[in-house]
Formats: structure tokens, sequence, C-alpha cells
């Protein structure tokens, strides 16, 4: 069935643009099933709303603070949070609630790992057996 004339432009107009802003726009880094794996499609915040996991503009403290912890609420629920947690730390994922931590925890997180790989590259003699040790 033909689109409506009104129709009929905007879409002709989103897909010239489209087409000439394809290389300049980069995607969005939603995950995909593909790259993921199976524990996306486990994920227990795939039947929350996704408002719970990520900022509304100009939130106040009180209230981020508040759903954050509702966010970690129901991570702490899900069967594949760890790999939730891996991959928003491999993105790295720079918002929202991924694998029970907020973005400044992950910061921490690979602020900390990043520190302890330049210790251990440092340090003559150790690898991962004295490292463990």
């Amino acid at each position: 069935m033909p689109h409506p004339p009104h129709q009929s432009l905007q879409v002709a107009a989103v897909q010239s643009l489209q087409g000439r802003a394809a290389a300049a726009v980069p995607k969005p880094r939603t995950p995909s099933r593909e790259e993921d794996g199976p524990w996306h499609a486990e994920a227990v915040c795939r039947r929350d709303e996704a408002g719970l996991f990520f900022a509304p503009s100009k939130e106040p403290t009180a209230a981020r603070l508040s759903r954050e912890e509702a966010a970690k609420r129901v991570c702490a629920r899900c069967p594949v949070m760890v790999a939730c947690r891996e991959h928003a730390l491999l993105q790295p994922e720079p918002y929202g609630v991924w694998g029970g931590l907020t973005a400044a925890e992950r910061r921490v997180v690979l602020a900390r790992m990043r520190r302890r790989s330049a210790e251990l590259r440092q340090t003559p003699g150790t690898g991962p057996i004295a490292a463990a040790g």
C-alpha cells in the first residue's frame, strides 16, 4: 500500500539523509545477540523498563541514587549478571547500570584493572603464576 503524500515525502527525506549520513553517523552501541551470545536474551532487565537502568537528563541526585539501587536489585536476581558486567567492562559501556554496576563504579573497576596491569608489567619476574600466588 503506498504511503500518504506527506508520509512519502518524509520517507524520501529520511532515506536520502540516511544514505548521505550513513558513513558520518556512528551506529549505536546496542549489543546484538550474535555479538554477546545467549546471555543477552536471558537478562532479567529485558522484562523491566529501560528507564530504570538509564538516567533521564538532569535527574536529581536523590532520584538517581534511588533509581540505581532499584536497578541493582533487579541485577542481583539476574542469572546472567556476571556476563552482563563483563560485557559492560569490555565495551566499555559509558552509561547506565550494567551487571549491577553504575557507570561510575565501572570506571573505578576499569581504573583498578589498568593500574594492576601496569603494576604487573613493571615488576620483573612476575607472570600469571607469580601474580596468583
